[in-house]
């Protein structure tokens, strides 16, 4: 076997283990199926719940779709200050969490677009 074809075929090993890499690395078990509850969704020892979200979720100046919109949630897992009733929403309650948005305001997510498995979110406080 030539000293080319040794290379050809290594970089080709180094790209196929990279490529195995980033599609079944760490970030890929983090990740949850859109609507699914993420594979961390609970309340830490700061009292602030950690779960997936819907990247692009809207967070609310107040709890009702009709308020102004304070900015989104571009990033997939978030964290969640506390919670309070709002409007009803697809999520079948009226749930609604309150966070720091990701452009630096703070805002109402409705639950609808947080995966946790029930809402309220056991241990997180009502504000």
């Amino acid at each position: 076997m030539s000293a080319r074809t040794k290379i050809t075929l290594g970089v080709a090993a180094a790209a196929l283990t990279m490529g195995l890499t980033t599609v079944a690395g760490p970030a890929a078990a983090v990740q949850a199926a859109p609507g699914a509850p993420a594979a961390e969704c609970g309340v830490r020892s700061d009292g602030k719940l950690y779960c997936g979200n819907r990247a692009g979720a809207k967070g609310y100046e107040h709890r009702r779709y009709n308020s102004a919109v304070r900015g989104p949630l571009n990033t997939s897992f978030s964290w969640f200050q506390c919670w309070g009733r709002g409007d009803n929403h697809a999520g079948g309650n009226n749930v609604w969490y309150w966070t720091q948005l990701d452009n630096g305001q703070w805002g109402n997510v409705p639950a609808v677009d947080v995966h946790t498995s029930v809402d309220p979110a056991p241990g997180l406080r009502e504000c």
